[in-house]
């Protein structure tokens, strides 16, 4: 199993000295991923923390809000790189398994902007609970994201 060629993830002493900041801009702009293609840029990481923001133009549903899919696809973009930076990824990689979330109010402009804290973190799988707002800072999607911890072939 191979990582994106464009993914350069920190070892654990660079993880420890980056800012979230710094980090995220290390992990952001990695191209032919649907996190690119839905606009996702990656605004801080960290190993129990993630934010990001993401544009409605280009991800509204037919009636013209923000699609619920584009959504769980952020939340699940930020549940997944926040794994592999609690991993070895020399010899682990996280694989989302499970993504649901409750849209509880509609967008039909701007940005959103994204949250993910760790709820659990586990040998084999960890949790990610992920809620997304508006520009007002107005709740719209609540979601949780359980990543697979998998071990590469020979790791």
């Amino acid at each position: 199993m191979t990582l994106h060629p464009d993914l350069h993830l920190p070892t654990p002493d660079e993880l420890d000295r980056l800012t979230p900041e710094e980090l995220a801009g290390r992990l952001s702009g990695l191209s032919g991923t649907l996190g690119e293609r839905l606009g996702i840029q990656l605004l801080t990481a960290g190993r129990e923390r993630l934010t990001a923001r993401m544009p409605v133009e280009g991800n509204r549903q037919p009636a013209g809000r923000l699609h619920g899919g584009a959504s769980l696809a952020l939340a699940e973009e930020l549940a997944s790189i926040g794994t592999w930076l609690n991993l070895d990824v020399r010899r682990q990689v996280g694989v989302g398994v499970d993504v649901s979330g409750t849209h509880v109010r509609g967008v039909t402009g701007g940005f959103v902007t994204a949250e993910a804290n760790l709820a659990y973190r586990g040998r084999t799988v960890m949790v990610w609970t992920v809620e997304v707002q508006d520009e007002r800072g107005r709740t719209t999607t609540l979601a949780r994201c359980t990543c697979n911890v998998v071990t590469h072939a020979g790791g």
